[in-house]
């Protein structure tokens, strides 16, 4: 099914409004929509051709949003590559790209052949590819095609409520599908998405109880931030969709004592964002570990062993099992009042701060180190965080490495979220199943 290009179609019917705000400067959908044609010119003439991947590795903010709309506008496959991400992590992420865009694109006219570019949007077709951590330390290329992105927008907007003046703060980063489908909703729907480099807490405070905003995406460990940073009854906000792993029930009592209206969200890159989310109508009742029901367009059973499945247009049709629905990894059940119940993953995957850290790339890292001998990672339940990466070392005959010497260690390798919180060097040797895999639950 083919449907009209979305910017092509906000810009025109909405021209001064703004389609991206940041600190640095905001773009109308009219300014966008000419920036991106000269990005999509730039883009053609160094290579780029439709259903190619091109890797953006920019921070969060206008930069981003062009090279984003211009992959969009000529097709090609936008691949959004986590600034944040070291040189040997971003080697492994950017393979198979066509080009990898590390600088802003020029701003200049557009190329003679672009004026006729995005006009329609085959919804078949795959607009991002993005990248998960599993089981393994390898990420995961995921192809999410224009329809799952319109399907999410749409089952959001049923679940959220939608004005036509929404102002969306986006404080997530835009390589993970929880921060760029604020933007791809936003064009959809014509709508302002506002976004930040990163988050701030003084910076999103001063956003929350000044700058208009309707709708903001956080973490557990965003949202106690602002909390403890004073945020109370902010006057515009329709919603906190709060998500990215638990959210303690002692954090959104102090979100309801505050009057900050929180709606639990569970979703994951190969579902296209959401799954389920509290509507707003039901966010006086909301329930620790209940992320409300499944959107409109989202079906959802439980496995026999108790495993979430999910299946329905926003699901990405390489992750669907051969019995045709994703096998999430996380544990759960369905209430009786339809909301969907996650009680944890199934694999050994750590949320932490809304981000996935893969235990054996970590443990790969620590036994690296010349004094360690072996190592084991787990998430340690944590209130500000969801789960804290924690590290269990058996060091070698006669080392006695120090806990802020192997966290710098991981650090030289690791992207931030995923070195060790805390690092605890113990006696050995490790709990393992008779046949030598680790067991993790033998350290909790």
């Amino acid at each position: 099914m083919v449907v009209e290009g979305w910017l092509v179609r906000a810009a025109t019917a909405r021209p001064d409004r703004v389609a991206i705000e940041t600190p640095e400067g905001s773009w109308s959908y009219a300014e966008l929509l000419a920036l991106a044609h000269a990005g999509a010119g730039e883009l053609a003439a160094r290579g780029a051709r439709p259903g190619e991947r091109v890797a953006i590795a920019l921070p969060p903010g206008l930069a981003f949003a062009q090279a984003l709309h211009a992959c969009l506008l000529m097709g090609a496959v936008a691949m959004p590559v986590d600034v944040r991400a070291t040189a040997g992590e971003r080697a492994r992420l950017v393979r198979g790209a066509r080009l990898l865009i590390d600088e802003p694109l020029g701003t200049g006219p557009p190329g003679a052949s672009t004026g006729e570019l995005g006009r329609v949007h085959d919804l078949d077709a795959t607009a991002v590819v993005l990248h998960t951590s599993g089981t393994t330390s390898e990420p995961r290329p995921v192809g999410l095609t224009y329809g799952n992105f319109l399907w999410s927008a749409l089952g959001s907007a049923v679940a959220l409520g939608q004005d036509s003046g929404e102002r969306w703060l986006c404080t997530l980063p835009l390589s993970h599908v929880g921060g760029l489908s604020i933007l791809m909703r936003s064009c959809i729907s014509a709508t302002t998405a506002i976004v930040h480099e990163r988050f701030e807490t003084d910076r999103v405070l001063h956003s929350l109880r000044g700058g208009n905003v309707t709708l903001v995406s956080l973490v557990a460990t965003t949202l106690a931030r602002l909390l403890d940073a004073g945020l109370t009854e902010p006057s515009s906000l329709r919603c906190a969709l709060t998500g990215g792993g638990p959210v303690p029930s002692v954090l959104l009592e102090r979100a309801r004592e505050a009057r900050v209206p929180v709606s639990l969200t569970y979703g994951l890159t190969e579902a296209c964002s959401q799954v389920s989310s509290t509507p707003l109508a039901a966010i006086a009742e909301q329930i620790p570990g209940a992320a409300g029901p499944p959107l409109f367009c989202t079906r959802v059973r439980i496995a026999p062993d108790g495993e979430i499945l999910v299946r329905g247009p926003t699901v990405a049709a390489g992750a669907q099992a051969a019995d045709g629905w994703l096998h999430t990894g996380d544990i759960g059940g369905l209430r009786r009042d339809g909301r969907l119940q996650v009680d944890g993953r199934k694999a050994e995957t750590i949320v932490t701060g809304g981000e996935n850290v893969s235990p054996a790339e970590v443990e790969a890292v620590l036994e690296a180190h010349p004094q360690v001998l072996e190592a084991a990672v787990l998430g340690c339940a944590d209130p500000d965080w969801g789960e804290a990466v924690t590290a269990f070392v058996v060091a070698r005959d006669g080392a006695a490495p120090e806990e802020g010497e192997l966290r710098a260690h991981c650090a030289q390798t690791l992207a931030p979220y995923k070195v060790p919180k805390r690092v605890l060097v113990t006696p050995g040797p490790l709990p393992r199943t008779p046949s030598g895999k680790l067991l993790r639950r033998g350290l909790r």
